[in-house]
């Protein structure tokens, strides 16, 4: 903070006459303000007095009505076994008792009547439990002021049990009347305490016995207001602290009551009160465990440099124990005084003006050498006046000053033109950023030319509109986290003025100035697009690479397995044919037997065929074609498949109709339908849609069939290529079987594609050349 050199010559002068003239004030200001605070306790003291006569007024007639009922029930004067007639007596003194919550009896048989407030159907709700030959009910009744019913119902979910209740249990224990500790009502959410009476039944063995319990629900929510209502000064408040430091009355409500875990109410102790005034005055008390205290305590203490008086009093009864405690700020009894006080500092101060005059033709004369020199040097900031001009007379310390001022201002300036020169010529995008709001301060020429904005565009946006609007926004530096980094260094994806995409490689570091105090963000930006560009392509080619590895690999495997494989399937046949000669010969085998051989031989054959087929393809060889029935071919490959589509529980269906024969090579068209439905069957099981089918479809086109293997899964993925060779999203696959049956189909003078199919799926269509076109084409 700058202080004018003349402004303290003048506080200096009239500062000692002021502190002569406050000496005098505070001597009479200490003698006052004593015999005032007397005045303070003496208030406090019969503010307690008051507050215990008031709730002991609140709460008597609780008792009173709690007591009757209990007398009435026990003389029998109102049937304590007549639901009815309980609850006209309850409703009678909830009427004529507005402290009153609820009022209720629950007798030895478990039987219970319960009249309380309610804010539902109607203004009061009766709760009847009964239990007649072993069977319990409940009910529900909403009446109005009149005591005419509104609604009810039974209630058969209810369990609530008052034999087991704490008032009931402790009023039958001590065959008296109890209270207990206060709580928080879980119907109204408002604080109160429970006033549980026995009725007495005296038996015929001369004993006494418990024929139920009488409860009364009190809500002392008005004792809070009645302590909201008092003065105690200007600021002061009174509270009561219950036995265990639970704070139940407050001028403030909301401070009594918390939450616990499971949702339910308690009330707030003294010492976690949000009254950090009462906290002060009263925690120690808990602590100290001298809640209740037992005599009338007066003491006094500070808090945030404040002065505070407290009382607090002796509990209002052994059943009650309940301690009155209040506080008030010593000024609010002070004021008076203190005002007086102020009026003699104004005098004080008019003295010390008096006196300053006086001495301000003096300051002057020595404050105008600084004067001068303060506005030389605002002239030599701001370039107004050369350094090099003549200095006024001033004081020697003065000059020594201007000296080191000007080889300051001199080194600054060089140090901008140097650094303005690199900014605007620099072969990098550059940019200054407000640390605070993000937005550009200033830009060069190559910094508009990469983004296509102009420098008076940039400095109405902020550095974030430059990103792409599909990638997380880029923030450069969090101001709130401590320990950040001060430079980042990262690629982001932008967009142009002109909507062009670009990548950018960013480079920011964040100013500071002396005091660690962030001023502004200097940034550079390159153009990457190429190397981006570059870098894609070359992912490519080496993908491409390792792709064609592969295949090369995966042909030789291939061959050398089709000639393997080949002789055995050769020697199966033969065998097969030899076993089925030997049974035709014995004559006894059965037809079934004959079946499975046929079957044998059929299969080993069309094994050794497809084998054929697959070297034929590796070797790039179209095979051999022919005609052939479709429909057949497709029965067979619902056949082959079977196994599989039951153990994913998905039904094929084939809807072919009339079909011409077709001309292609047989083994490798069941290459395709193989591949084309197991997908489907595999696409279906990963579903959770209860529909399962995997059909195919065909039709005539022209001199073409069309056929389509179409499935009831979740459809083909979005980023998937179809077709393209070793594209897969199956963890076991290889990425393969479309781009061989594609191949397949274009070898065969057709082709496949996909199409999506409604509401959802995938649909797989190829085309095959009808049968005998070629000889007509010939002929």
């Amino acid at each position: 903070m700058r202080t004018s050199l003349g402004a303290l010559l003048v506080i200096g002068l009239a500062g000692l006459q002021f502190i002569a003239v406050l000496a005098v004030v505070f001597s009479s200001y200490v003698t006052s303000e004593r015999a005032l605070l007397d005045h303070a306790r003496e208030l406090l003291s019969d503010v307690g007095t008051n507050t215990i006569a008031h709730s002991r007024g609140f709460l008597g007639p609780a008792q009173s009505a709690a007591e009757l009922s209990a007398r009435l029930a026990r003389d029998r004067v109102i049937a304590s076994d007549v639901p009815e007639l309980m609850e006209q007596l309850f409703f009678q003194q909830l009427q004529l008792a507005p402290q009153f919550a609820g009022v209720y009896y629950g007798s030895e048989e478990g039987d219970f009547v319960y009249v309380m407030r309610s804010k539902g159907s109607g203004p009061f709700r009766t709760k009847i439990i009964r239990h007649q030959g072993g069977v319990r009910t409940t009910e529900l009744i909403w009446r109005d002021d009149k005591f005419n019913v509104i609604a009810r119902w039974m209630d058969p979910d209810d369990v609530y049990e008052p034999r087991r209740r704490p008032w009931y249990i402790r009023a039958k224990d001590q065959m008296t009347t109890i209270w207990t500790d206060p709580y928080i009502f879980f119907s109204s959410q408002q604080p109160g305490i429970t006033l549980a009476s026995p009725v007495i039944d005296r038996q015929e063995t001369g004993l006494e016995g418990v024929r139920g319990i009488v409860g009364v629900d009190i809500e002392i929510s008005d004792i809070s207001d009645f302590l909201a209502n008092l003065r105690i000064g200007s600021t002061g408040r009174a509270l009561i602290i219950h036995a265990n430091g639970d704070v139940i009355a407050h001028p403030n409500q909301s401070l009594l009551k918390a939450q616990n875990a499971d949702g339910t109410l308690h009330f707030v102790d003294i010492a976690h009160i949000d009254d950090p005034i009462a906290r002060a005055a009263f925690a120690q008390l808990e602590a100290d465990g001298q809640v209740p205290v037992e005599q009338e305590t007066l003491s006094q203490f500070n808090y945030n440099g404040e002065t505070y008086v407290s009382v607090v009093m002796p509990p209002m009864s052994d059943k009650l124990p309940w301690t009155i405690a209040a506080y008030a700020p010593e000024s609010d009894f002070t004021a008076a005084i203190k005002q007086n006080r102020l009026t003699n500092i104004w005098i004080a101060g008019a003295v010390a003006v008096l006196t300053a005059i006086a001495g301000l033709a003096l300051a002057n004369y020595i404050h105008k050498p600084v004067r001068a020199f303060a506005v030389r040097s605002a002239l030599v900031a701001q370039g107004e006046l050369d350094p090099s001009e003549p200095l006024p007379a001033t004081y020697e310390e003065l000059e020594k000053a201007n000296e080191t001022l000007m080889q300051q201002i001199a080194a600054r300036r060089e140090t901008e033109m140097e650094y303005g020169s690199t900014f605007a010529l620099s072969s990098r995008g550059m940019a200054q950023i407000d640390a605070q709001t993000g937005r550009f301060l200033r830009v060069n020429e190559k910094f508009s030319e990469i983004t296509g904005y102009s420098a008076t565009e940039l400095s109405q946006m902020p550095f974030t509109l430059l990103g792409h609007p599909k990638d997380p926004p880029v923030l450069l530096f969090d101001n709130d986290q401590r320990g950040a980094p001060r430079e980042v260094n990262h690629e982001m994806r932008c967009l142009r003025r002109d909507g062009e995409a670009f990548w950018a490689l960013v480079n920011a570091i964040l100013i500071f100035n002396q005091e660690g105090k962030p001023l502004h963000i200097v940034l550079t930006m390159d153009d990457i697009t190429s190397a981006k560009q570059t870098e894609e392509q070359l992912a490519e080619l080496s993908k491409d690479l390792s792709n064609l590895a592969r295949d090369n690999t995966m042909g030789q495997v291939a061959a050398g397995l089709a000639h393997e494989l080949n002789q055995p399937l050769t020697a199966i046949a033969q065998n097969a044919d030899s076993a089925l000669f030997a049974a035709q010969q014995m004559g006894g085998a059965g037809h079934g037997l004959h079946e499975t051989l046929d079957e044998i031989a059929e299969q080993a054959l069309r094994a050794g065929e497809i084998i054929r087929a697959l070297r034929a393809f590796i070797r790039r060889d179209e095979g051999c074609r022919s005609d052939f029935d479709l429909s057949e071919l497709v029965s067979q490959t619902q056949r082959l498949l079977s196994a599989e589509s039951r153990a994913a529980g998905v039904s094929v269906i084939a809807d072919l109709g009339a079909l011409p024969a077709v001309h292609a090579n047989r083994l490798q068209i069941a290459q395709v339908l193989v591949n084309l439905m197991r997908n489907a069957i595999e696409a279906v099981a990963e579903g959770d849609d209860l529909d399962r089918r995997v059909i195919v479809e065909a039709k005539v086109d022209g001199d073409e069939v069309h056929v389509c293997v179409s499935d009831t899964g979740p459809g083909v993925a979005e980023g998937i290529t179809l077709f393209s060779e070793f594209e897969t999203t199956k963890a076991a696959g290889m990425g393969l079987g479309l781009s061989i049956c594609r191949s397949i189909c274009l070898a065969n003078g057709g082709r496949l594609w996909h199409q999506p199919r409604e509401p959802h799926g995938a649909m797989f269509c190829f085309t095959l050349q009808v049968g005998g076109m070629e000889a007509t084409q010939a002929a």
